[in-house]
C-alpha cells in the first residue's frame, strides 16, 4: 500500500502572490497542504445486488456469501501439513482435521474467493497466507488492534489557529483497491483586505477537496495537483474585476465553474494536441493517462471574511453540513447532490441535450457504462469518433461506445451550493467519497459527528464519565440514539442509498450498533461505516485483500472540518492524539 504523504495548510503573504504561485504549472502545484500521493481503481458495476441469505456464521453475515457459492456450497480447510480438504455444509466450522485446539494455537481466518466470503478457524502452524488449486486464498483474520492500526494508517488531525471562523480539521483515506484511487487536497490562501481604511487586515479562503477516482489512478492525481490553482486564479482574476468590494454571487460561481472546466479541458483536449504534436507514444502515455481514467471532485471554497461556504460538485462524492438545532440535536442538510445516472434530475439534463437518443441514460449508466454523468477525465465521452480513432490506431487507446453520436456526454461542469456558516454555532461540515454514502445515511454520519463530539466532551476525567466509560466496559453502551433530528423526507431524493448494509446482511436499525473509539472523527465515521460495534464485521471487511475488498467496500476518504473562533496565533498544529505516527512534521507557514 502507497500511503500518502502527509502535508500541512500553508498560507502565502501576500494574496496575490499567492494566485501566482497557484498558476504555475503541476510540477509546482504540489504545494496544496496535506495533498496525499495519488492511488486509484476503476469504477466497475458492483456485484452488490440483493443476497437471499440472511443467515449469520459466528457473527460475520453470510450474506456476504455469493447465491452462486450457495449452490454448490464447496469450502476447505487446512491441515497441519498444509494439504487441503473439501466438505459440502457452508455452516460447518472451519477446522483443520489433525491435532487439538488445546496442544495447538487456534487462529481465525477468511476464505476468500471470487464469489465468496468465509469466516472459520486454523488450528496448528500451517500456513498464514497460501493459493488453493482453485485460485482461493486462505487468510488470517486481522487482530482488533490490527485492524484499528490499519484503520488509522492515514489519519490526519490539525488545530487551524488563525481565527478565521475554522478550528479543527479531520482527514482518514482507507484504500480497496491497490493504489488508492481516492485522492485530496487542502490550502489556506491569505487574502489582504480590499476596503478603504482597513489596510493591513487579511481574511482567509479555505479549500479542501475531495477526488474520487475511476478507471486508474491518475485523474484524481492531477486534480490534487491543480484543481485548487485553476479555481483561486479564476476567483483572483474576478475579485480583481468587481467594481465593488466583492463580486456578485453570480459571478463567483462562475468564477469555481471556469477553474473546473479549464482544466478538464487541459486534461482531455490540450493532451490531445500535445499527442498528435511530438508524435510520441512515450508522450502519449504520459499525457493520456488523466484524459483515459476519470474522477469525480468534490471543492469546498470557505470565505472567512463573509462566513459563506461554497460546495462545488462533480460526480457523486457528498457534502453535508451539521448544525445544532434548538433542541440540543443535530441537522444534517445535503450541500451536493449526487450526480449520477440514476439521478432523475441528471437523467432528464442528458436526455434533453441529447434528443433522440434513447440509450443516454441507460440502466442508471451513461451510454449504459459510466454512473457519474459529471466527471474530469472519462475522455472516450468527450472525444468525438473521429479523434479517438486517430488516437487508437497512431497510439493507444480504448473504443468508443457504438451508442455514442453526439459527444461530449459527460461535463466536469460542477454544481455550486452556497451556505452561509454559523462558527459561534458549532457548524460543521462531512466531505466523503461515495464509498462513505453507500454504507451510511447523512442523517447517520451528522449523528456520529455529533455522538463523537459529546464523546470529547465527556472525556474530561470527571467521576460521572468515568462511571459511564466503566459501565459501558463491563455491561456494554446505554443504547442511546444519536443525537441528530431525522430528515422529515427519510429518503434523500438524488441521494445515494446505503446499498452495502444490505449486501452485507445488516439491520440498519440494529440497537448498539454505532461506537465511540476513535480521537480522529474521521476515522471514528469509517469505523462505524465498516460495522461500528460488530468488531468482527469491521476485522473482516479490513482483514480482505485488494482486489477482493472491492466487492465489498469502496476507496474511502473523508474529511471532516469544524467551524468556530478559536485562538488567532497564526499557526495550523497537528494534532498527535488523532493523527498516525507516520506522519511528516508540519512545514511552518
Amino acid at each position: 500500500m502507497h500511503r500518502a504523504a502527509l502535508r500541512a495548510f500553508r498560507t502565502t503573504s501576500t494574496y496575490f502572490s499567492a494566485v501566482r504561485n497557484l498558476s504555475r504549472t503541476s510540477r509546482t502545484s504540489h504545494r496544496t497542504l496535506f495533498s496525499a500521493a495519488s492511488q486509484a481503481a476503476h469504477r466497475q458495476p458492483l456485484a452488490n445486488e440483493p443476497l437471499r441469505s440472511s443467515m449469520y456464521f459466528r457473527r460475520l453475515p453470510v450474506a456476504l456469501v455469493s447465491s452462486i457459492v450457495v449452490g454448490y456450497g464447496a469450502w476447505y480447510s487446512y491441515n497441519s501439513t498444509g494439504s487441503v480438504a473439501g466438505g459440502p455444509s457452508v455452516a460447518r466450522s472451519f477446522t483443520s482435521t489433525q491435532g487439538s485446539s488445546d496442544a495447538l494455537p487456534t487462529r481465525t481466518v477468511l476464505v476468500v474467493g471470487a464469489d465468496e466470503l468465509r469466516q472459520g478457524t486454523i488450528v496448528g502452524e500451517g500456513p498464514i497466507l497460501k493459493p488453493t488449486a482453485d485460485g482461493r486464498r486462505i487468510v488470517e483474520m486481522l487482530t482488533p488492534e490490527q485492524a484499528t492500526d490499519k484503520l488509522r494508517a492515514l489519519e490526519q488531525s490539525f488545530s487551524v489557529n488563525r481565527g478565521q471562523g475554522v478550528t479543527r480539521y479531520d482527514l482518514v483515506q482507507l484504500p480497496s483497491n491497490d493504489p488508492i484511487e481516492d485522492d485530496h487536497a487542502e490550502k489556506i490562501v491569505q487574502v489582504p483586505s480590499r476596503s478603504a481604511g482597513v489596510e493591513g487586515q487579511t481574511s482567509d479562503w479555505m479549500f479542501w477537496g475531495v477526488f474520487d477516482g475511476h478507471s486508474g489512478w491518475t485523474t484524481s492525481a492531477t486534480l490534487r495537483e491543480s484543481l485548487i490553482s485553476y479555481v483561486a486564479r479564476e476567483l483572483n482574476e474576478t475579485y480583481k474585476s468587481a467594481k465593488s468590494n466583492s463580486p456578485t454571487d453570480e459571478a463567483i460561481d462562475s468564477a469555481i465553474k471556469t477553474g473546473f472546466t479549464r482544466l478538464d479541458h487541459e486534461i482531455v483536449h490540450k493532451s490531445v494536441e500535445k499527442v498528435f504534436k511530438a508524435s510520441s507514444k512515450a508522450v502519449a502515455a504520459e499525457l493520456l493517462q488523466p484524459a483515459l481514467s476519470g474522477s469525480c471532485a468534490l471543492l469546498s471554497f470557505y470565505d472567512s471574511r463573509s462566513n459563506l461556504l461554497r460546495v462545488a460538485c462533480t460526480g457523486d462524492s457528498r457534502a453535508v453540513l451539521g448544525r445544532r438545532s434548538e433542541s440540543g440535536k443535530w441537522t444534517a442538510t445535503a450541500l451536493s447532490e449526487d450526480q449520477t445516472g440514476g439521478n432523475p434530475s441528471e437523467a432528464a439534463r442528458m436526455r434533453k441535450e441529447h434528443p433522440g437518443e434513447d440509450d443516454v441514460v441507460r440502466n442508471g449508466r451513461v451510454l449504459g457504462g459510466l454512473e457519474p454523468t459529471r466527471a474530469f477525465g472519462d475522455a472516450v465521452y468527450k472525444w468525438s469518433r473521429d479523434v479517438a480513432g486517430k488516437l487508437r490506431a497512431s497510439f493507444f487507446g480504448r473504443s468508443p461506445s457504438p451508442l455514442l453520436k453526439t459527444p461530449p456526454y459527460v461535463t466536469a461542469e460542477p454544481v455550486v451550493t452556497t451556505t452561509k456558516v454559523n462558527p459561534e454555532k458549532g457548524d460543521f461540515l462531512v466531505l466523503a467519497t461515495d464509498g462513505l454514502w453507500e454504507m451510511l445515511t447523512n442523517d447517520e454520519v451528522v449523528g456520529l459527528v455529533g455522538q463523537w463530539i459529546e464523546s470529547q466532551a465527556s472525556s474530561s476525567g470527571s467521576a460521572a464519565s468515568q462511571f459511564e466509560a466503566a459501565w459501558s466496559k463491563i455491561f456494554g453502551s446505554q443504547n442511546k440514539p444519536l443525537p441528530v433530528e431525522q430528515s422529515k423526507t427519510g429518503a434523500n431524493d438524488g441521494q445515494r442509498t446505503p446499498i452495502r448494509l444490505q449486501q452485507w446482511g445488516i439491520n440498519p436499525d440494529a440497537k448498539d450498533r454505532f461506537i465511540v473509539k476513535d480521537k480522529n472523527v474521521a476515522t471514528h465515521l469509517v469505523r462505524n461505516a465498516l460495522g461500528g460495534n460488530n468488531d468482527e464485521q469491521v476485522r473482516a471487511l479490513l482483514t480482505l485483500p485488494s482486489p477482493f475488498s472491492r466487492r465489498y467496500r469502496d476507496d474511502l476518504t473523508v474529511q471532516v472540518i469544524f467551524f468556530g473562533d478559536g485562538p488567532k496565533t497564526g499557526e495550523v498544529t497537528i494534532n498527535l492524539d488523532a493523527t498516525a505516527e507516520t506522519a511528516e512534521p508540519k512545514p511552518k507557514l
